[in-house]
C-alpha cells in the first residue's frame, strides 16, 4: 500500500487540492449568495448585467435590462422584446471556480500562478459577458435555436476556452512543466 501511496502521490495531491480548493470557494459563494434576500439579485450578476448593457449599448442595440418584478433575475428585453434572462448561473462564478482550482492544484510558482488566475477570471468574464451578449441577439433573430445556441454552442465555447487555458497552464507554467 505505501509503495501505491508513494506512487500515485502527485495524483492524490493534486485531487486533494483540487476538491478542498473548489469545496473552499464554492461555500464562500454559497455564503455571499445568502447574504441576499429571496427575490434579490446578487452583485456580481447585477455587474455582469450592466457590462452586458453597456457593450451591447457601445454596439447601438436597443437593450434594456431590468430587475425582475417576479423572480431573482435580470430580465434582457432587445428592440423592445423580452428575450431572456440572467440568472445567478449566468454570472460565470462557477466556471471561474472550476478554474481557479485546477489551477491552483497544478500550482506553480506564486507569482505566475497569481497572474494566471487574474488573466484567466478576466478572459472568462470578459467571454461570459459577449456570450450573454450574442445570446440576446441570436435568441431574437432565431428563437428556435434556443436548446443549441444556449445549451450545446456557448457551453462548448466557454469550457473549451477555460479547457485550452488549463492545457497551457500545464504546459507552460505550472511545476509540472518541462
Amino acid at each position: 500500500m505505501k509503495k501505491y501511496l508513494a506512487q500515485f502521490k502527485p495524483f492524490l495531491i493534486f485531487i486533494g487540492t483540487f476538491f478542498s480548493v473548489y469545496i473552499v470557494l464554492t461555500l464562500l459563494y454559497k455564503v455571499y449568495l445568502n447574504s441576499f434576500a429571496l427575490k434579490e439579485v446578487d452583485g456580481i450578476t447585477k455587474v455582469v448585467g450592466s457590462h452586458v448593457q453597456s457593450l451591447m449599448l457601445f454596439f447601438n442595440s436597443d437593450i434594456k435590462i431590468v430587475q425582475s418584478i417576479h423572480e431573482s433575475c435580470l430580465d434582457v428585453c432587445y428592440n423592445n422584446k423580452y428575450i431572456i434572462r440572467i440568472i445567478e448561473g449566468c454570472n460565470a462564478v462557477s466556471v471561474i471556480i472550476l478554474f481557479v482550482s485546477f489551477v491552483i492544484a497544478f500550482s506553480g510558482k506564486f507569482k505566475s500562478t497569481l497572474l494566471f488566475i487574474l488573466f484567466g477570471i478576466l478572459l472568462i468574464y470578459v467571454l461570459n459577458v459577449i456570450r450573454i451578449a450574442l445570446l440576446t441577439v441570436l435568441l431574437f433573430n432565431y428563437p428556435q435555436h434556443l436548446h443549441f445556441i444556449h445549451g450545446v454552442l456557448f457551453p462548448l465555447i466557454i469550457y473549451g476556452v477555460v479547457f485550452a487555458l488549463w492545457v497551457i497552464w500545464v504546459s507552460k507554467f505550472s511545476k509540472y512543466a518541462k
